[in-house]
């Protein structure tokens, strides 16, 4: 299965207000696992820097002015997510903007269903507790020291790891997918299993002078020997 962890970073909070996407980051997954596939992208949003959304993730005027617009990117941005689920944390503010910035430039938006959106399952899962990415870094001890300001791409990176933990840390292939040495199915467990009657027994592997210096050396030891009297 292919997933996509997405960041956005924006101008503000609000399309409708003027807002605007400045850079996208993309981590692929494939089957819980990345495959070391991103996507990144700065993006000029044609509009001054807020200083608020510049202190968030320091990226400015003179540095956007030199990026291409969402129309040049907008194509190679949908053939990287393709069709896979986003997974994105506090998923309805980024699909927000994404859509929006799709509707400019007369693209469909992308189905809201797509998204999973990890917010929502640290909720879920520790309901009452602090479910920012830096609190659940800290939950799950995830290095984010790195996270100085925000970063589309590293956020995407954080947040996989961070997904990974919150849907029970899986791997492909352990203790998920039967083995061949799996029992079929209405087999005794492991704990269970007794060895049956051979149907034939084993040949014997010594040879006849073998079993018989072996019974002289038994019938030297006594009628008291611990191995006569057990026989």
């Amino acid at each position: 299965m292919r997933e996509i962890v997405l960041d956005t970073e924006t101008t503000g909070l609000s399309p409708e207000d003027g807002h605007r996407i400045v850079e996208i980051g993309g981590v692929e997954l494939v089957n819980h696992v990345p495959t070391g596939r991103t996507y990144h992208q700065y993006i000029n949003p044609e509009r001054a820097m807020p200083q608020e959304a510049y202190e968030v993730h320091g990226l400015g005027d003179a540095f956007l002015a030199g990026q291409p617009v969402f129309r040049d990117i907008a194509q190679a941005f949908l053939e990287f997510i393709a069709d896979a689920p986003l997974v994105i944390h506090n998923a309805a503010f980024d699909i927000r903007f994404i859509n929006a910035e799709l509707e400019w430039v007369a693209h469909a938006p992308l189905p809201p269903e797509r998204a999973v959106d990890t917010l929502a399952i640290a909720r879920r899962r520790f309901p009452g507790s602090p479910a920012s990415l830096d609190a659940l870094c800290r939950r799950f001890g995830i290095d984010n020291s790195a996270r100085e300001i925000h970063g589309a791409l590293l956020d995407s990176r954080i947040l996989a790891e961070v997904y990974l933990q919150l849907i029970g840390g899986r791997q492909p292939n352990f203790a998920l997918a039967p083995s061949a040495a799996d029992p079929a199915p209405g087999a005794p467990a492991a704990g269970d299993w007794r060895p049956g009657p051979r149907p034939r027994p084993l040949a014997p592997r010594i040879t006849e002078a073998e079993a018989e210096a072996h019974a002289a050396f038994v019938a030297a030891l006594g009628a008291e020997c611990l191995w006569n009297r057990e026989r």
